[in-house]
């Protein structure tokens, strides 16, 4: 199991202010406009609630940004080259699904993510957090039944798929050990 370097959890409350506030949201906007409630933003706001991967992806889909660009965003970065020690990663308190920023961050529009899910997790993904991006997954260890709407994937080691419009989504494992994969996340 990957161990967190770097908890972003300081920098990631005061990034979710700063995007709010960037934008002239109230907390009651944000929340209508992700579906989270105005009391548990403003604790994540606080760092008194470390937010679920769920919870982050709704509201990175409320400010028009990824995931990864949210967490980029609560880190400091900016070499071109970013040794694997030195990766911000950012592990779900939920499920203890392991995300980590493998690429550095850059203009491009693209960006390398390698996530480890537990044995038996499963996270759930809004399909406001796929609006602005196209992806591509591709299984490195374990087993992973990846949900799309309606669609189920049994994803096997070396297995790469395409994901479809932006819909729901759910990632668990199969199987007896962690699933490790990579995605590759393209801005539109």
């Amino acid at each position: 199991m990957s161990t967190i370097v770097n908890d972003p959890t300081e920098s990631l409350a005061a990034r979710i202010a700063l995007e709010r506030e960037a934008r002239g949201w109230s907390l009651a906007e944000l929340a209508e406009r992700s579906g989270v409630s105005k009391a548990m933003i403003s604790k994540i706001e606080r760092g008194e609630a470390s937010p679920t991967a769920t919870l982050l992806g709704r509201l990175s889909g409320a400010f028009g940004l990824t995931l990864s660009a949210l967490l980029a965003r609560a880190e400091d970065a900016g070499s071109r080259l970013v040794r694997a020690a030195d990766q911000p990663q950012w592990q779900d308190p939920a499920s203890g699904y392991v995300r980590r920023q493998v690429s550095p961050r850059s203009d491009l529009p693209l960006e390398l993510i390698r996530v480890e899910l537990p044995t038996g997790a499963a996270v759930t993904f809004p399909a406001s957090s796929y609006t602005f991006i196209r992806q591509l997954m591709w299984v490195l260890k374990g087993k992973l039944t990846f949900t799309e709407g309606e669609t189920v994937h049994d994803m096997d080691p070396g297995d790469c798929l395409l994901l479809g419009p932006p819909m729901d989504c759910t990632f668990k494992t199969r199987g007896r050990e962690p699933c490790v994969y990579l995605v590759v996340v393209m801005r539109q």
